[in-house]
């Protein structure tokens, strides 16, 4: 891969790697500390030196870099990307696969990985002594259609009329994404996902949580919550009340900035088509990871 040309301006950087020209290069030092360590407990008790054997098509630590982030800002297929790199698509896929997990550790290790999950309130406010707003929304994301009727009913979301997998995503008023749940699939409903996932259980009482109305009855778990009231039937919205949930979507408008940014990566955007278990939450994760660390760049 020509990395100096890739690296020639922000705006082609950008295109194929979701960072700037800085961004990527402040990346660089760590992710080949990670990548060596990777080495190391892949083969620790190897005799020949790291780098002996024949040539890899991806020489450089830049090169790895640019590779598995252009795979999830394009999400090509590994035949296109074999194309590309001038290289086999089962030799793509090995490397996608090795590389993937050094990025993880690269993103967590700049401390730009969301939380999983929170297990009480005292770990909130570990975690995050300064927030008083949260700002919630559920993200769906394209799969293939399962061939198994059982598993196309599991998957089914009736919203969106297609198959989804889908998870429970919180950001601050700065648009970085707190808490990202485990992806499940997308037949759940916001609330029920919410529910299970524990995910509003353990904010503590200071912090507000701006939701949609997806989320109504949410506030048997955490009462410091605003959502846009609902018209029922023979009960239509006064102006105040649709004043007020113009005003609350109004501020809520930054979780979906957030997913937005999220889903920069065509890994995201496009059906999911891997057939690797639990990768599809690996490129979740790995996205808000790269979305938060740019914006750690611009604060």
């Amino acid at each position: 891969m020509n990395v100096t040309a890739a690296l020639s301006s922000d705006r082609l950087c950008a295109s194929l790697t979701g960072l700037r020209v800085r961004e990527f290069e402040d990346l660089v030092p760590q992710f080949e500390w990670n990548y060596n360590a990777h080495l190391h407990e892949r083969k620790p008790d190897r005799k020949r030196k790291i780098g002996g054997g024949r040539d890899s098509h991806l020489e450089s630590v830049e090169a790895k870099l640019l590779f598995v982030l252009f795979y999830l800002k394009a999400y090509p297929t590994y035949d296109v990307l074999a194309f590309i790199v001038q290289f086999h698509r089962t030799r793509a896929c090995q490397w996608t696969l090795a590389l993937l997990p050094v990025l993880e550790k690269t993103l967590g290790r700049r401390l730009v990985l969301p939380e999983r999950k929170i297990s009480s309130v005292d770990e909130f406010l570990a975690k995050f002594p300064r927030i008083k707003d949260v700002f919630g929304d559920g993200s769906d994301r394209r799969i293939q259609r399962p061939k198994s009727p059982k598993r196309q009913n599991k998957t089914y979301s009736g919203k969106k009329k297609t198959h989804t997998r889908k998870q429970i995503v919180l950001s601050d008023e700065h648009k970085r994404i707190l808490v990202l749940t485990p992806t499940k699939s997308g037949r759940r409903h916001d609330k029920k996902l919410a529910d299970k996932s524990e995910v509003f259980t353990h904010l503590p009482d200071q912090v507000t949580a701006w939701l949609d109305t997806g989320f109504v009855g949410i506030q048997k778990q955490h009462l410091n919550i605003l959502i846009p009231k609902k018209r029922s039937r023979g009960r239509p919205l006064s102006e105040e009340d649709k004043t007020e949930n113009r005003l609350i979507s109004s501020f809520r408008v930054v979780i979906e900035h957030a997913i937005g940014g999220m889903k920069r990566y065509q890994c995201l955007q496009q059906p999911y088509r891997n057939r690797k278990p639990k990768l599809d939450d690996q490129f979740s994760l790995l996205s808000a990871g790269l979305w938060n660390y740019h914006l750690s760049f611009s604060t």
